[in-house]
């Protein structure tokens, strides 16, 4: 059903953090006092609770000592996460269709008994800016659907339409990227976003697409503010047949250090980390995203491979900001798109494209493990276009 590592899955029992450190070689660990220091202090220094995650003896090493991850010498694997099966894509499509109705009707209604004048491309572009296309993308799709008119004489308004859905797939095709899995082993993808996005149920869907596909992989229960949202990673765990490093009251930077060294000892494939849910404008929560990356490349100097922000498409524009602040602090490789079953706001990629336009690796439209899937572009305009 899904291309990715064509090996049998590893069944391996869920961990907590003491456990995964009990599996690393018995060597001093070759982490510096200093790194210890770091990922024992938050933002600007001040002290964190004692985690009792980093283990070995760090008394007497350098900061040049660095673990590091092996690099596999094959060509990085895409991860597509896409039914083969015709009955279950157009499934897959019909949802995606119907979790874009409200955002297709502002739209789809401007080219009702219609003409092809200056009151359709006004009313276009007030429903472009309803459903958080943003002024900057707007523009450039009005103008583009214009030229594109006049160009090839088009005087069928259905016509125009069909050249919309051009547009905006060729607009969104940028962000068309599947997310790349084993040019490191392991491959750390460290994900962040507000409370609320879905970030740790997407981790959990993920997590099993990759667990079907044969890879062996690992989560570190980072958001140790919520008891919950330990639980709810951990009953992800579960199901998943998947390893977690996980410690109650733990600093997350040391639960994240603790689960890539773990994931190195055992030779796994993935290092999923979960972090906590936070707004931009905590500033003393965006810096500990700054560390816990820091001491992330500590445990290993090529990581972390891949930075995800879960992203709620209900949000509309303040999804881009969202995108901006996250890229800004911490330098964002990918997006996933969450909660796109009913809303009026599915614009708001075209905004991301035309002014930060990082891959969206995913998009869901619901509760299930399949309502997960790529994100591709063309789909994704006709859809929101329908």
């Amino acid at each position: 059903m899904f291309s990715f590592f064509k090996k049998k899955p590893s069944l391996t029992p869920i961990v907590d953090a003491q456990d995964a450190a009990a599996t690393l070689p018995t060597e001093p660990n070759t982490i510096g006092a200093a790194r210890e220091a770091d990922a024992r202090t938050g933002p600007g220094g001040a002290p964190t609770a004692e985690s009792g995650l980093l283990t070995g003896d760090v008394s007497d090493t350098s900061p040049a000592d660095t673990l590091t991850t092996g690099v596999v010498p094959e060509a990085p694997i895409r991860v597509e996460v896409v039914d083969k099966d015709p009955a279950s894509r157009g499934a897959w499509l019909d949802r995606l269709r119907g979790g874009l109705k409200k955002t297709g009707q502002h739209i789809g209604s401007v080219f009702v008994s219609a003409r092809i004048d200056d009151a359709l491309y006004e009313e276009l572009e007030s429903a472009l800016l309803m459903s958080d296309a943003g002024v900057k993308a707007t523009a450039h799709v009005l103008q583009a659907l214009k030229t594109k008119v006049k160009k090839e004489h088009i005087t069928d308004v259905q016509l125009v339409k069909a050249g919309l859905v051009e547009i905006f797939a060729d607009l969104l095709a940028p962000l068309e990227k599947p997310l790349a899995i084993g040019k490191h082993k392991p491959t750390v993808i460290m994900m962040t976003g507000v409370n609320g996005a879905g970030k740790t149920t997407s981790i959990g869907k993920l997590t099993r697409h990759l667990s079907d596909a044969g890879a062996s992989v690992l989560l570190a229960a980072g958001d140790t503010f919520r008891a919950a949202a330990r639980e709810q990673l951990s009953a992800w765990a579960e199901r998943n047949n998947v390893d977690i490093v996980s410690h109650n009251g733990a600093d997350p930077a040391a639960v994240s250090f603790d689960a890539v060294t773990a994931a190195m000892a055992r030779g796994k494939d993935v290092v999923l980390i979960d972090t906590a849910g936070r707004l931009p404008t905590q500033t003393h929560l965006m810096q500990e995203l700054q560390k816990i990356k820091r001491v992330i490349q500590k445990a290993s100097d090529t990581a972390p491979h891949e930075v995800l922000l879960v992203i709620d498409g209900n949000t509309g524009q303040n999804a881009l900001s969202q995108v901006k602040a996250f890229d800004d602090c911490i330098g964002l490789t990918g997006l996933i798109v969450t909660k796109l079953d009913g809303t009026a706001k599915g614009g708001v990629l075209a905004a991301i494209a035309m002014e930060r336009p990082i891959p969206v690796y995913f998009v869901g439209v619901g509760e299930s493990v399949l309502d997960l899937q790529n994100f591709k572009a063309h789909e994704f305009a006709q859809a929101m276009l329908a």
